[in-house]
């Protein structure tokens, strides 16, 4: 069943002159001015009671009535039974972590079995939300923290913090090679020249920031946080990739895979073993689209990551013993 809302204000002094579409997205910036003008030319706003077009001028004291259908979503997803791993849930929000192996978004090769599939099941009214209330993503094969928009208000909210960078976003990840400090990749990224499903740092791709600290170092390997600053496509992939040190088990941006020497049979077997990328959305932090204030929530590394993380020390613990021998 389609959501009827209803809304109704008189044009203050400060947006007397406007045009109507500019004014009502002054007034209603939790609706785009795209679905204002939409709802204006259908006929679904009145100005003074009479209806208007967007390029109509008001002025101070004019009275506004707004009553239109949220519409469905233009797609065929389909809703599926499927287990969600929900970290938090109101009216406004649902915060999720995602396993290894979920793809996000119904696409070629993915009709069916995406965490889009299992939010429509869960909560039928994401089908008036664009992409189902998915306002960003994490790749198929890196788990942890989600956001998803359960009204278009939140959904605008977060978009907006999105674009103002105000979001909190922390990842973890075993990388290649042995940093011995932390630092900030600051390099465009956009499609690759060749291949168009990779991405890669381009001068004319879009601005790119990625801070990371070192958390943990191993006889060949590194356990990371990074920060996002913007969101790209493979941001973090492609940024540590850029500076040779990628992230363990990537398959897209990892290279030849090259063992390094004098490592244990488990550490061996472990790296050998690990066929995702080692990165995980550990934390997430915004501000609430009704309360106004900062919310955030973690959640721990997944068991095959913390395995690998064990592993990678008690080899180190190992090579320290034998320089002592």
């Amino acid at each position: 069943m389609a959501e009827i809302i209803k809304l109704d204000t008189i044009i203050p002094d400060a947006c007397s002159g406007l045009r109507l579409d500019q004014a009502l997205a002054q007034l209603f910036p939790d609706f785009s001015r795209g679905q204002l003008s939409k709802w204006i030319k259908s006929g679904d706003v009145l100005l003074n009671n009479s209806q208007p077009k967007p390029r109509d001028k008001v002025n101070s004291g004019d009275s506004v009535l707004i009553e239109a259908e949220l519409a469905v979503q233009d797609n065929n997803w389909q809703a599926e039974q499927i287990s969600l791993n929900i970290i938090y849930e109101d009216e406004q929000v649902l915060i999720l972590n995602k396993p290894a192996g979920m793809v996000v978004h119904p696409g070629a090769g993915n009709q069916d079995g995406t965490l889009v599939n299992a939010l429509l099941a869960h909560a039928p009214g994401l089908t008036h939300i664009p992409r189902a209330g998915i306002v960003h993503r994490i790749d198929k094969n890196t788990t942890g923290l989600l956001m998803v928009a359960k009204t278009l208000p939140a959904h605008n909210s977060l978009i907006n913090q999105l674009q103002e960078r105000s979001v909190l976003r922390e990842y973890q990840a075993i990388i290649t090679g042995v940093l011995t400090a932390g630092g900030t990749v600051n390099e465009p990224i956009g499609r690759h020249h060749i291949d168009r499903k990779r991405m890669a740092v381009s001068d004319s791709g879009k601005p790119s920031i990625t801070h990371y600290r070192v958390e943990k170092r191993f006889r060949a390997h590194t356990h990371i946080r990074c920060k996002l600053e913007t969101g790209r496509t493979h941001q973090i992939r492609v940024h540590m990739a850029h500076i040779r040190h990628p992230l363990v088990g990537d398959p897209v941006y990892g290279g030849r895979f090259k063992m390094p020497k004098g490592l244990t049979d488990s550490a061996r077997d472990a790296l050998t073993g690990f066929r995702r990328q080692a990165l995980h959305a550990g934390l997430l932090g915004f501000i609430h689209p009704k309360s106004g204030e900062m919310v955030s929530w973690q959640v721990p590394i997944p068991d095959d990551m913390q395995t690998l993380i064990t592993t990678l020390d008690n080899d180190n613990q190992a090579s320290e013993q034998d320089h002592q021998l």
